[in-house]
């Protein structure tokens, strides 16, 4: 301990250099991913080494809000579980506020399998014609799924959305009211997107929301690993699946 530390050489200057660029680009994401990212990037690092050159430098990830205890009734999470891709999205809206004051709502919709995002609209008001159309646009893409997972908002239960499912032979898996858990995946996502794009931007236009939030989408889909699905981005997880289960199908 009375020992003086060597003074640090090239590598590891470049290498704190590129941990501070990484912890403001990335706020949210911490020293795990921050080794992941890096091996991905040609370092070539061990967990330790990132994880010490990280408590150095003082990084650290915001600390989250505590949240109110969910009361209610309702079933286990895992019901209805996703089998493959394209079996149940998951739909759910959220809210935000330009720097105007103005209001703006984001319909969000999910592969629960793949954790894709395969939509974020962004509009003023969002109702049932407007979901509707995202879903029409989305199935056009990728074909229309087994089952869309919602709660019982009145975008949702309205008869546009009731004739859509019927039409299209698609199952309508509605959660318990006040029971957000039923709907984890979306909600684990709606959080993800509060963090590291809502909370730390503020759009001056709904046509700045707009492109800055189909650019994190975009970015997460290709680029952010998820430890569900073995540190693969939604991406790279619908790839193998597909890699691995398409030729058996056939």
């Amino acid at each position: 301990m009375r020992l003086t530390p060597p003074p640090a050489d090239d590598e590891d200057t470049r290498l704190r250099a590129w941990l501070r660029t990484f912890c403001t680009d990335r706020p949210r994401w911490g020293w795990r991913r921050a080794a992941r990212m890096a091996r991905k990037s040609g370092w070539t690092v061990n967990d330790k080494r990132i994880r010490r050159l990280w408590r150095e430098e003082g990084l650290r990830v915001p600390q989250r809000r505590k949240k109110k205890r969910l009361t209610g009734i309702g079933v286990a999470v895992g019901a209805m579980c996703p089998i493959r891709p394209n079996v149940i999205w998951a739909m759910d809206f959220q809210f935000d506020t330009l720097a105007d004051g103005r209001t703006i709502k984001l319909l969000n919709i999910i592969d629960e399998h793949t954790r894709e995002c395969l939509a974020i609209e962004v509009d003023r008001s969002i109702d049932a014609d407007q979901v509707v159309r995202v879903l029409d646009r989305l199935a056009l893409i990728r074909g229309t799924p087994v089952y869309v997972r919602f709660d019982n908002g009145p975008e949702f239960v309205a008869h546009a959305v009731r004739d859509w499912c019927r039409f299209t032979g698609t199952g309508a898996l509605f959660i318990d009211p006040g029971s957000p858990w039923q709907n984890g995946w979306i909600e684990s996502f709606n959080a993800r997107l509060r963090e590291e794009l809502l909370n730390s931007w503020r759009f001056d236009s709904l046509l700045e929301a707009r492109v800055i939030t189909e650019d994190w989408r975009t970015d997460y889909n290709t680029v952010r690993p998820h430890s569900a699905q073995g540190e693969l981005s939604p991406t790279e997880s619908a790839l193998q699946w597909t890699t691995t289960h398409q030729p058996q199908a056939a």
